[in-house]
């Protein structure tokens, strides 16, 4: 097992583990475990980001792949098999998330030559700087200050703190306080106080994330362009220290998964696939067009019409509007909601590679399948059961507001 630091975990332990711990790597003894794999000893290598770059080891020769993998990531990850070695003869990757053609499309940009579209706009550093400091949660002399002790030689850890912290209180305050404004006008069914609170939420979501861009595409930019100008290097120790402690979203309760152990499991052979580099066109790298570019926007809503209309087609028989819209945007919906598969293909694929998974199509019919059997055997309950038909109507009438949404 390779991995960088150490890890706590007091069920384990109370001492931090490395990877050189004895439970661990019994027999690494000290050695660097790319000498130790070498050798008799190590022949299975469990790895999480170390090693998916920079790892030259020919005898490497299979791969199992349980996270996704994309552009020049997926590339350089699998050409770690790509070694020569004596007796080597076959290389296998065994991938339980990514698809084929994505992968494919990744290595063919960079097969024989990786050329740029275009070039990327240097501008865009000072654009989003702008925007950062347009949302006015500090001002300069808290950047002075924080990188003031950041170059400061022998400074300690408290001054850094001391000088960082201010910042990094006053948005946890304000992300703290639209939370609590939130819940409020949730609780009072306040629609225009509760948007009011989720915009502001989502504002400094977003002020987090723009940190997070102009860190990157500073670090990039700066490599091959002089920007000249300390105010750009400023900003960029600063978001960096206030990144180090913003933890916004981090405040979840309720949900313990400490008790949660695994009973089951499923594999499905989706066949071996050919992926040849020479045929068709080899893309070209698209160069950063934008950066920071979010904005808080209201979400897009469907019309309750047009859903209904566009059931109403699909289902005959003497059954209501409600029945065929409670089937379909809660019974259903809420079944696939529940598919991890289709929660992780939906955030690694756009909507039409989405559309076009033979997984959503099995899973709607699993989710068919669940809820007729689960409406069919509370339903039976209902019947043969005054005492369920009673808790029945103290669930409506208490948490499902059934009174309340009738008089609405």
């Amino acid at each position: 097992m390779a991995f960088s630091g150490d890890v706590t975990d007091k069920e384990s332990g109370p001492d931090p583990f490395s990877e050189n711990s004895k439970e661990l790597n019994p027999n690494l003894r000290g050695r660097d475990i790319r000498e130790a794999f070498k050798g008799d000893e190590y022949q299975i290598l469990l790895v999480a980001n170390k090693f998916q770059t920079g790892f030259d080891q020919p005898l490497l020769c299979g791969m199992y792949v349980d996270k996704r993998l994309a552009g020049i990531q997926a590339v350089q990850t699998l050409s770690r098999l790509n070694r020569a070695y004596p007796g080597k003869d076959t290389t296998y990757v065994l991938d339980f998330v990514n698809n084929a053609e994505d992968v494919l499309a990744a290595f063919k940009t960079y097969h024989t030559t990786a050329e740029l579209a275009d070039v990327t706009d240097p501008n865009l550093v000072y654009n989003l700087r702008a925007k950062l400091d347009a949302a006015g949660h500090y001002d300069d002399f808290e950047v002075d200050r924080v990188v003031a002790v950041e170059l400061k030689p022998n400074a300690k850890q408290s001054e850094l703190a001391a000088a960082v912290e201010p910042v990094v209180q006053r948005l946890h305050k304000k992300y703290n306080a639209a939370q609590t404004a939130l819940k409020l006008a949730n609780e009072k069914k306040d629609k225009p106080a509760a948007e009011t609170a989720q915009n502001e939420l989502n504002a400094l979501l977003l002020f987090q994330r723009d940190m997070r861009a102009f860190q990157r595409l500073y670090t990039y930019l700066s490599q091959i362009f002089d920007y000249g100008n300390t105010a750009i290097e400023k900003r960029s120790i600063f978001y960096k220290q206030v990144l180090r402690l913003l933890e916004f979203g981090r405040e979840r309760e309720g949900i313990d998964l400490s008790k949660v152990v695994l009973t089951h499991h499923t594999l499905k052979d989706q066949g071996k696939r050919a992926m040849p580099l020479a045929e068709g066109e080899n893309p070209k790298l698209e160069p950063i067009t934008e950066a920071g570019g979010g904005s808080v926007q209201e979400k897009q809503k469907a019309y309750l019409s047009d859903v209904i209309k566009r059931v109403n087609e699909l289902f005959e028989g003497d059954l209501t509007e409600q029945d065929k819209l409670v089937y379909v945007n809660n019974v259903i919906k809420g079944k696939l909601l529940e598919s991890e598969r289709l929660k992780q293909q939906a955030t690694n694929n756009t909507k039409e590679q989405f559309a076009n998974s033979p997984d959503l199509k099995a899973e709607i019919l699993n989710a068919v399948m669940s809820a007729l059997e689960a409406h069919t055997t509370m339903s039976t309950q209902a019947l043969n059961s005054e005492a369920v038909r009673e808790g029945l109507k103290d669930v409506l009438l208490g948490p499902a507001l059934l009174y309340e949404t009738l008089r609405a």
